[in-house]
């Protein structure tokens, strides 16, 4: 199995420290702190030491709309030290401008290291209700944190709560690694996924705990070098492989490894979901020692994807799929589906040690499966399409 290493170190703060107080920014979350943050950004990105240190203080509050902080920096190691709380405007009136994709991004930040324990707080509910209630405000949410070729960025150590719609994004990323946060949103919050990562690569997630209303992690197309070790999820849709294809899209996701994380009470345990419309690939992929505790669809391959119900025959090739020292329960009758389209197929699926019982006592687990073809070591329940 291939394993990416995050090998750089992150450096002891040496360089001058640029607290967002002395710009301007209050700290009590009632005032908007945009032109604050903006301004210190801007002495802090022109710093050329070693390591500089944008500070939000803990104890306080800043309330942030909309704003793009933009790279790259002098330095090589810009630091970005959050140890207060940032919050987000609560009503669809506050928000003066008509970037709908984020609410706080960075862009082309290179060597970005962003932690210190502190809050980021999207205060999302209102735009749940107008998503619940079919409301036109439902269209305007706004991804809470979102990182745009930035290359060797270091997340870590923070709290992300109650996004209006996802959490954290990763787009056109190299050499990234995130590693202890906590993602939380109410299990019935729409489309709040924890980390989503679209084309980028070497990407290490580790030690992290997500709970949201949709996937935990999203990995998307042009994808590679993607670990994910040691995260703990639910509640929340899964881990996904997708969706891939959507609209006809040609997309290709690679080398994704999962290792040692556990699902309790999601929606879906790790999945794997292609449009029946699309085309592509997904390959090299490989789910070990991994806990199901009471969870629906604790494995799952889609390849006609399609939430409006409309099924077709996929063209994204999925092969070299291998499941490794996986156990638990599940809440469903169907604990293994793989249900492969017949243009494409699934190709090389391997069940390995694979044990799913169901968590309701006396009832009775199966798997399903439709043009899979691979072989299962050992599985239970038993996979009839794959030799043994």
């Amino acid at each position: 199995m291939a394993s990416y290493c995050s090998c750089r170190l992150i450096p002891e703060a040496t360089g001058r420290r640029f607290n967002v107080l002395d710009y301007g920014a209050d700290g009590n979350g009632k005032i908007d702190a945009t032109p604050a943050f903006q301004k210190a950004w801007g002495h802090f990105c022109r710093a050329s030491e070693e390591m500089p240190t944008l500070e939000v203080p803990a104890g306080k509050t800043f309330l942030l709309k909309s704003v793009s902080f933009s790279g790259p920096c002098m330095s090589k190691n810009p630091h970005v030290l959050i140890e207060g709380t940032i919050v987000a405007p609560n009503s669809f009136d506050s928000w003066d401008d008509d970037d709908y994709e984020k609410w706080i991004g960075f862009t082309a930040s290179i060597g970005l290291i962003v932690d210190g324990g502190g809050r980021f707080d999207g205060r999302g509910e209102a735009w749940w209700k107008a998503c619940n209630d079919n409301d036109s405000a439902c269209s305007k949410r706004r991804q809470a944190l979102h990182f745009n070729k930035c290359n060797g960025l270091r997340l870590s150590n923070l709290h992300h709560v109650n996004s209006q719609k996802g959490h954290i994004s990763i787009n056109a990323c190299d050499d990234v690694e995130v590693s202890n946060l906590q993602i939380l949103a109410p299990d019935e919050s729409p489309n709040t996924d924890g980390i989503d990562i679209s084309e980028s690569n070497h990407v290490n997630i580790h030690d992290s705990f997500i709970g949201t209303g949709d996937d935990c992690i999203a990995i998307n197309g042009f994808s590679t070098s993607i670990n994910v070790t040691s995260v703990q999820c639910g509640p929340g849709h899964g881990i996904s492989i997708g969706s891939l294809g959507k609209d006809g899209a040609y997309e290709t996701v690679e080398e994704v490894h999962v290792k040692s994380c556990a699902f309790k009470g999601t929606q879906n345990g790790v999945r794997i979901k292609t449009w029946e419309s699309g085309s592509g690939y997904v390959r090299k992929i490989t789910f070990e020692d991994i806990t199901f505790v009471n969870s629906e669809n604790p494995i799952i391959i889609d390849q006609q994807y399609n939430p409006n119900g409309n099924r077709g025959s996929s063209g994204i090739k999925i092969s070299d799929v291998t499941y490794r020292n996986v156990q638990g329960s599940s809440a469903d009758e169907v604990a293994i589906a793989l249900n492969c389209a017949g243009r494409a197929a699934c190709t090389n699926i391997v069940m390995d040690n694979v044990k799913i019982t169901s968590s309701n006592p006396g009832k009775q687990i199966r798997a399903s499966c439709n043009n899979a073809m691979g072989t299962a070591i050992s599985a239970s329940p038993t996979v009839p399409c794959l030799s043994s």
